[in-house]
């Protein structure tokens, strides 16, 4: 297996991709050096960029990117909650934690209603190490939030499917300490996208451009209506459709470049080839094989049914926002960064 990790067809693309950044870095001059240095200039810059780009891609491939964009980025997005959420944060290594919030957690994961989830968050607050005044606080919020879940039925599932994209801006916001102002930028940027996406003219400028043309046909408008605005009135429901493609795509971005940023102790980004090995520490390379497999996998089976893929990835990655709802319990009230 350390042959396969370290072979040429691993590592020539690394070295390539380092090759170009360099490349792009000496192109950019002087500019380049206050973005490679300092960490919140770079990130306010990369967040704003996704931000520009989320919206972009909504108004003009909205149901294009709903589909392919778990394809591409899911499992990966996956394994990065896993990385950053369990291991990096030591949270693996609390047995009693996850003796009694596991059972809970598996049990969506495997098909049981969503409002188990929440009794996972509830067991990992009453668990965590804080004062008890502010354990008790969370539970309480935490059963109400469960209740009303409840409450919505069917309803309740997809507003949480919605929250949930936004929850990878949260543990952005809370993974350090904010030593300026500049992450204020992309912050103020995502309310004006999506008090935009949520307006008349955001439906009306992608459909003139075409976007809700442009569709697999197993996948049209009516289709993602059916998925993520069942019941609401089609210029209501399509907002919401182009909202949700928004912010699906951030959630993506957040996990797979924003947190990793946030997370490292040097404030200078390391060469691809760095990051690679340090997927490996993290994951092992047992763990990352597996990844790597699921991935093509999943990748295979949309080339023979996108749609049928795109629904299969869901089922299988339904537990995920609930580890982040434990993960982000714990993170608030032990205050971890």
């Amino acid at each position: 297996m350390h042959v396969v990790l370290d072979s040429p067809l691993v590592v020539r693309p690394l070295a390539a991709a380092d090759a170009m950044r360099r490349r792009w870095l000496h192109l950019l001059g002087p500019a380049a050096r206050p973005i490679v240095r300092r960490r919140e200039l770079r990130v306010a810059l990369v967040f704003s960029a996704l931000i520009l780009l989320a919206l972009a891609g909504a108004l003009l491939l909205p149901l294009w990117l709903l589909l392919l964009a778990p394809i591409a980025w899911g499992v990966p997005h996956l394994i990065a909650d896993l990385r950053y959420l369990v291991i990096r944060s030591g949270y693996h290594l609390r047995t009693r934690l996850w003796w009694f919030a596991g059972g809970p957690l598996l049990w969506v994961a495997v098909g049981g209603e969503l409002v188990w989830g929440f009794v996972a968050a509830m067991v990992a607050a009453i668990l965590a190490r804080a004062e008890l005044g502010r354990r008790l606080v969370a539970v309480v919020l935490l059963a109400a939030a469960a209740a009303a879940v409840f409450a919505l039925g069917g309803a309740g599932d997809l507003v949480f499917s919605y929250l949930h994209n936004f929850l990878a801006i949260a543990f952005w916001w809370l993974w350090r300490p904010r030593a300026g102002r500049l992450h204020l930028l992309p912050l103020a940027l995502l309310l004006a996208a999506a008090a935009f996406l949520l307006s008349p003219a955001a439906l009306a400028l992608s459909q003139a451009l075409g976007g809700l043309a442009w569709s697999p046909a197993s996948a049209g408008p009516d289709h993602q209506l059916w998925r993520l605005a069942p019941g609401l009135p089609p210029e209501l429901g399509l907002r919401l459709v182009l909202l949700f493609c928004f912010s699906q795509s951030l959630h993506y971005g957040v996990w797979l470049h924003l947190v990793p940023d946030e997370d490292r102790e040097r404030a200078t980004p390391p060469t691809f080839r760095a990051s690679y090995d340090f997927l490996r520490r993290d994951l092992g390379d047992v763990g990352l094989v597996v990844a790597a497999l699921l991935t093509l996998a999943i990748a295979a089976w949309a080339v023979v049914d996108l749609a049928a893929a795109n629904l299969g990835y869901f089922r299988m990655a339904r537990f995920h926002g609930h580890l982040e709802l434990v993960a982000g319990t714990l993170l608030l009230l032990e205050r971890r960064r």
